[in-house]
């Protein structure tokens, strides 16, 4: 698997920037005020880190394009010049990779993710660092790497077509109905080639990890890498380049979305920029993987169990300030339950602990970024212009760093426009509902389908939520929470979510092509339909 990773994550504004020192002192100044330099942060180096990194890797480190410079170190990103020499040596990588038989792909995918183990805790502290999640759920980011790895160790050895019957009679009148004897039908699954993944700031390892784990043992080669992945590699006598890298922004981005050679393109991000790179892959014929927006609802129905809807909903909504594609964003209350249940919610969301994400105790921390900050603000104040009514949160907290509180809009109607807008901010609307067929519809009704859940002890309904006339949804849940997935099952959604699939279940064939393929192993030359040449 060739992988052209296009890392676009920046650290989150966990404090407040220093003022800007006079000129004559800011280059002095520079290389102690990056967090690399400083004690607290020392173990950054032990991820290889410096004050000056490379943001290229193709079996060598480098990077010709412009210096980005973040809050913990500086490095240089690839320019197109970059981009193109990776290219060309992750294709001749692939030749030796796609040679090495996939249960041997798979012991290397394995040991890629027993180093991950051994440096999870400061890869999760990392993750912390740059995304602004609170640091277990760093950890728990890495985690999930690590374990799609053990999947993908086991599917190195499962691989595999079915041998298919072939149109044979044992009657005799095989060519009377036009069946071919002594031929047999198989299918075959080949990598796809070179597979790129434009991963995302919320999940910046968990994104890469479920594409390049699963499209390695598949005989791919992917565009993303980091310095344990390429140990592992060099240690195994394998091409660096079958993982690469090219740090970059959209320049980068587009080249790869319209590059012929690029197999594969997998993209996680917002449905406005995935319809674009979709348009530019759809363009030539390319193949892609969109993993994009989600307005996710719960519906909870008068006989749910309120000790499991209450946490659920919580977790749902506030977990990584509201920054995951799968975040509650919409709570259908049936109606003779939602005063109580708004009660409970909001007394659970006054016991939220905000702070710094590194310290144990905090469940809640910063958004991403200052343009996140303000379109929390703008998606609040537009749901007081609709009618909505702020029973919670719905401000900035006073304190360093891109903090809001977690909100809850009640009095809304379902088809509110600003409900129908996936806001990527902690904002929960609680919406009344009668009967269990508006519900249903009203899930469905807004342009994602990424991840729903339904609370209730029917049977009946439960099995009409996940039938033909239920949620169409990628992520059809009952009586849990609609974030979080399994990396056993296919992770996805329908229409503006893109119709990806990664991860689990048979989501492998994603990165490889079949052909179907017809064996003569007769004397004989059956032609279809009967046709006989004289």
């Amino acid at each position: 698997m060739l992988g052209l990773g296009l890392r676009r994550a920046a650290a989150a504004a966990l404090a407040l920037p220093p003022p800007s020192p006079p000129p004559a002192a800011a280059a002095a100044s520079s290389m102690a005020a990056l967090l690399v330099s400083q004690p607290r942060y020392a173990w950054l180096r032990e991820l290889g880190l410096q004050e000056e990194n490379a943001g290229v890797y193709n079996g060598r480190w480098g990077g010709s394009g412009q210096v980005r410079a973040g809050p913990r170190a500086r490095a240089g990103a690839a320019s197109l010049e970059d981009y193109e020499e990776t290219v060309k040596k992750a294709k001749e990588a692939w030749k030796v990779w796609a040679d090495i038989p996939a249960p041997k792909r798979g012991e290397i995918v394995r040991q890629i993710g027993d180093a991950l183990r051994q440096k999870i805790k400061v890869l999760g502290s990392l993750v912390s660092l740059e995304m602004g999640k609170i640091l277990v759920e760093g950890v728990g980011e890495v985690q999930e790497y690590v374990d799609v790895c053990d999947y993908a160790v086991g599917l190195s050895r499962m691989i595999g077509g079915p041998i298919l019957p072939s149109e044979t009679c044992c009657l005799g009148i095989d060519l009377l109905l036009g069946t071919r004897p002594g031929h047999a039908l198989i299918e075959q699954w080949n990598p796809v080639g070179l597979v790129g993944i434009i991963t995302a700031f919320n999940f910046p390892v968990a994104v890469y990890g479920w594409n390049s784990a699963i499209a390695m043992v598949c005989g791919n080669y992917a565009k993303v890498t980091e310095l344990i992945i390429a140990k592992v590699l060099e240690d195994n006598n394998v091409p660096g380049a079958v993982c690469s890298l090219a740090c970059g922004g959209a320049e980068i981005g587009t080249a790869m979305a319209r590059d012929e050679r690029m197999d594969l393109l997998s993209f996680t991000g917002s449905t406005k920029v995935g319809k674009q790179v979709a348009l530019m892959v759809q363009e030539r014929f390319g193949r892609s993987l969109l993993e994009l927006g989600g307005n996710n609802a719960i519906i909870v129905f008068e006989d749910a169990d309120l000790n499991l809807v209450i946490p659920s909903a919580l977790f749902a909504a506030v977990g990584t300030a509201g920054q995951r594609c799968t975040t509650a964003r919409r709570l259908f209350l049936h109606e003779s339950i939602h005063d109580e249940v708004v009660e409970k919610l909001v007394k659970a969301y006054a016991q939220v602990r905000i702070g710094d994400p590194w310290d144990s105790d905090t469940l809640y921390g910063p958004l991403h970024t200052k343009e996140a900050v303000k379109m929390y603000l703008d998606a609040v104040e537009q749901a007081k212009q609709q009618g909505g009514s702020v029973v919670c949160g719905g401000k900035v907290i006073n304190r360093p760093g891109n903090y809001v509180e977690p909100t809850i809009v009640t009095g809304l109607p379902h088809n509110a426009p600003i409900v129908h807008t996936e806001t990527f901010a902690p904002i929960l609307y609680v919406l009344k509902f009668k009967a269990e067929e508006e519900v249903f519809a009203w899930n469905n009704e807004v342009k994602q389908g990424l991840s729903s859940s339904i609370f209730t002890k029917d049977l009946g309904r439960i099995f009409r939520w996940l039938g033909p006339k239920g949620s169409d949804c990628g992520i059809v849940n009952v009586n849990i929470p609609t974030s979080g997935a399994e990396i056993g099952g296919a992770f996805g959604g329908e229409k503006h979510t893109g119709g990806g699939r990664e991860s689990g279940s048979d989501s492998w064939k994603l990165y490889m092509r079949r052909s179907t393929c017809t064996i003569n192993y007769s004397k004989d030359l059956p032609l279809a339909q009967g046709i006989k040449f004289q």
